[in-house]
């Protein structure tokens, strides 16, 4: 028997998105952002209101890199999500934690994470059911240690999910199924 529960703001799991820009001044600033998905192979959506100084960023920069947060980095992940960059100007470089401007967009891509997405920045919707930061993904790049077979391996990977139930981490490993041919089971 099913029990009702708290409606909560998310469904789970969420991903452990860290959204990295370039501040006014050329500093590193990051923000662990869980509201995000994609909207097409190309369009990444960040469900993020104005008031964060990482989406004033996106604005003024036109760029931003998505970074999939990983088990090894949960400590700076979380770091990124407590403290807002607006608060603490060495946000960035208290993580301990280096960058490399990317070549496409104005964006920092942060060295040690494993996968980043560098999105060049197309709208902001602010209406009701509007999205927030909407963005195309220019290149994505994936460090090879988490790939085989030229493919990213999930259980190498150690992808952190984010519960909005317990306000926990949890790591995404352990393929269980083949996604469109399980199902075909039931033919």
């Amino acid at each position: 028997m099913k029990k009702q529960i708290k409606t909560t703001e998310a469904i789970f799991p969420m991903p452990v998105l860290l959204i990295s820009t370039f501040n006014e001044d050329g500093s590193v600033d990051v923000m662990n952002a869980a509201w995000g998905t994609m909207l097409d192979r190309d369009i990444v959506a960040l469900n993020l209101t104005e008031t964060h100084k990482t989406v004033q960023n996106i604005k003024a920069r036109k760029g931003f890199v998505v970074h999939i947060a990983d088990a090894k980095h949960v400590v700076e992940a979380d770091w990124f999500g407590v403290v807002s960059g607006g608060k603490d100007p060495d946000k960035f470089k208290k993580s301990g934690m280096t960058y490399t401007k990317s070549d496409l967009i104005d964006a920092p891509v942060i060295n040690e994470l494993p996968i980043a997405m560098e999105c060049e920045f197309i709208e902001y919707q602010n209406d009701d059911t509007g999205l927030g930061v909407i963005g195309k993904v220019m290149r994505t790049s994936v460090e090879e240690s988490v790939m085989k077979d030229g493919k990213v391996d999930i259980d190498a990977l150690e992808a952190i999910a984010f519960d909005p139930y317990t306000h926990g981490y949890y790591k995404v490993v352990g393929r269980v199924g083949d996604a469109f041919k399980d199902g075909l089971k039931l033919k």
